[in-house]
């Protein structure tokens, strides 16, 4: 095999390796973004991966009668450590959080995409919203 039949068919796996992580990745359509709901409650887990971070929270939203866990998204950790104050130990498990957030569509399911964050202790804020958090002329 030549050099440049080497080079075409590393493309081609790279590219079919590529086109399986975008088909992966799904839109924000299942969060809806005109409510705004406020869980308050414990961190019980953080997962710093990627695609997105998420955050397993045990509370309780101002209209429930008992705890619930809810999972939280945000943006990937490299958008959230490039243009936010997040970093991997921001929340810990163990934290008393309250959070706003848009909730999923299917309201019987407990999840959202998380839109701030303060940690009821201390009255940090953090916003994973990066486009709220960019500077003007940032590329």
């Amino acid at each position: 095999m030549n050099e440049l039949a080497k080079f075409t068919a590393a493309l081609a796996v790279a590219g079919a390796l590529m086109a399986g992580t975008a088909a992966a990745h799904h839109s924000g359509s299942m969060f809806d973004a005109t409510k705004s709901v406020t869980l308050t409650g414990t961190v019980v887990e953080v997962r710093w991966t990627n695609p997105h971070v998420t955050l397993l929270v045990e509370g309780k939203t101002a209209d429930a009668d008992e705890n619930a866990q809810w999972l939280l998204e945000m943006s990937s950790p490299s958008n959230l450590v490039r243009v936010s104050n997040w970093s991997r130990t921001t929340v810990k498990p163990g934290d008393h959080v309250r959070v706003l957030m848009a909730p999923l569509r299917d309201s019987d399911r407990k999840g959202g995409n998380l839109k701030t964050l303060t940690l009821i202790d201390t009255g940090e804020s953090f916003t994973p919203n990066i486009r709220e958090r960019e500077e003007p002329g940032l590329q």
